[in-house]
């Protein structure tokens, strides 16, 4: 695949909400669907056709690789949920267990939904051309966040130059990125084993909750390299090793420092929250990277958020980035969830922007 397949895209106006959860909810056994790969990729493929779009997007749910490095480290399947990382402290009689380094892990097994996942791309790829098979995977830093209580302040204190060797906490947040990434690597070589064509990676926690903006414009941004960055640059390389496209996603709030640095991915589509205005990150990212979003999706089950104010913030968004002459691709600032009770408000919602 090159860019231009996207930017074509974006050139014919392609509007295209992350809908297939809320696709899969229109069917009463979502619950089993989401372990087959067949009807899994058949959803997906639905999704696509209902909102008239060769992207064949899956579900963006980000707890899968969690699930599959929690149970290669052996933590209960009752506990994979709630568990937590801590480190050890000598004022505790049964201090935690320090998560394994890298090495000390065997290979590490995909679980069903993953497997359900790659299956779904294979089908996509076989019975549904000329649909795109698109990947989904979560960032490492992102993943880590979800592995420990408190994430804040061992990134802060990182930030100040302690390092592992140092502080615990810090140590910590380190080998859970190791591990996170390898996880990652694993989920992502079989997502393009199974023919994926394009790969949605999701950090959403790179954001200003995380990193002290003030910290990171005082450090040139150190932290926020070695904990995104860097692993972000790895993936991008793996994939540009095996001709997939990358798809980047961070819905959190960013500095513009941030939104440039993710530009230097080269990614072939960026996708932002809605607390972005887009039509001024043009200027920060390349030219030929298609800007997505940024509708707030977040929001479309609340009636306060009206079907008028929606198409109005989709005119709004197309007015000011045709001004920008940048490729743009009116979608969602994230996944559409379906939420039982409020189908009908959230797909009025979709409706809306896709013919307003």
């Amino acid at each position: 695949m090159n860019k231009t397949f996207y930017t074509d895209l974006a050139a014919k106006g392609l509007r295209a909400p992350v809908g297939a959860h809320l696709i899969l909810h229109t069917h009463a056994d979502h619950d089993a669907i989401i372990l087959n790969g067949k009807r899994l990729g058949d959803v997906v493929a639905e999704t696509a056709h209902r909102f008239n779009c060769p992207l064949a997007i899956p579900l963006m749910d980000l707890t899968l690789e969690k699930d599959a490095l929690l149970r290669a480290c052996g933590i209960p399947e009752a506990e994979i949920e709630s568990h937590h990382f801590a480190p050890p402290s000598a004022s505790l009689e049964n201090p935690p267990r320090l998560p394994p380094l890298v090495g000390e892990l065997p290979e590490i097994p995909l679980v069903p939904r993953m497997r359900a996942t790659c299956d779904a791309i294979a089908h996509i790829a076989r019975a549904h051309a000329p649909l795109l098979p698109i990947g989904m995977c979560i960032g490492p830093f992102s993943l880590m966040t979800k592995l420990i209580t408190d994430p804040i302040m061992p990134v802060f204190m990182a930030g100040t130059g302690l390092t592992a060797g140092d502080d615990p906490d810090v140590d910590l947040v380190e080998r859970l990125l190791a591990l996170g990434e390898h996880v990652i690597h694993r989920y992502l070589r079989a997502q393009i084993a199974a023919g994926a064509k394009a790969i949605f990676v999701c950090e959403p926690a790179a954001n200003l909750v995380y990193f002290s903006p003030k910290q990171q414009e005082e450090t040139g941004y150190a932290i926020f390299d070695k904990y995104v960055m860097d692993p972000m640059r790895r993936f991008a390389a793996l994939l540009r090793e095996h001709n997939v496209d990358l798809i980047f996603h961070d819905c959190g709030e960013l500095t513009n420092e941030m939104v440039r640095r993710f530009g230097t991915l080269n990614p072939a589509i960026i996708s932002f929250g809605s607390s972005r205005k887009l039509w001024e990150d043009t200027a920060l990212l390349p030219k030929d990277t298609v800007v997505y979003g940024n509708l707030p999706s977040k929001n479309f089950y609340a009636a306060q958020l009206t079907t008028d104010a929606v198409a109005a913030k989709a005119r709004e968004l197309l007015e000011k980035m045709r001004a920008t002459g940048h490729p743009f691709i009116l979608g969602t600032e994230c996944d559409v969830l379906s939420v039982t009770g409020s189908e009908a408000e959230i797909m009025s919602k979709v409706d809306a922007f896709m013919k307003a």
